[in-house]
């Protein structure tokens, strides 16, 4: 099922995110006043908000809200949004268990890459740790768009 195809599945995708998700999305909810206070302008990817910010850093989930950057490929808004379905799944616990690990991992590799070239090659892929490669499974699973049949192909 793709959200992005099921808008009868919104108010519960953002109730769940405004009560059993709030600890990720009232900070969302500030981040996209101040956006639009600043004049940016929003994306819709299904029931999700997101903005495109600044170059070569990627993406920041905020409950039903992200951020991504205007380089990267849409590989980042699908990551994102996945993490979007992490909140509706661990709910006050996602900022323990995923955004702030996420986050310092993040910061960590960046500065691995700045401070050692040589040793940066040496990275696992940065899905390898369990909640970022779930987060792109998910985003890819209820985001992508489903890839095209070719004729007399059975929809899977």
């Amino acid at each position: 099922m793709k959200l992005t195809k099921n808008p009868r599945y919104y108010p519960l995708y953002w109730f769940l995110l405004l009560t059993w998700g709030i600890l990720s999305t009232l900070p969302g909810l500030v981040v996209t006043l101040v956006l639009l206070i600043c004049g940016k302008k929003p994306q819709r990817l299904g029931p999700m908000i997101y903005f495109r910010v600044g170059k070569n850093w990627g993406g920041c989930e905020l409950g039903g809200m992200f951020l991504r950057d205007t380089t990267s490929t849409e590989h980042v808004t699908y990551h994102e949004a996945g993490h979007s379905i992490q909140t509706l799944m661990f709910g006050p616990l996602m900022p323990f268990l995923i955004s702030i690990p996420s986050f310092l991992r993040y910061h960590y590799r960046n500065l691995v890459k700045k401070v050692s070239p040589e040793r940066a090659k040496k990275l696992p892929p940065y899905d390898a740790i369990w909640f970022e490669g779930q987060a792109t499974r998910l985003g890819k699973r209820y985001f992508a768009p489903a890839p095209e049949q070719k004729d007399g192909e059975a929809a899977q």
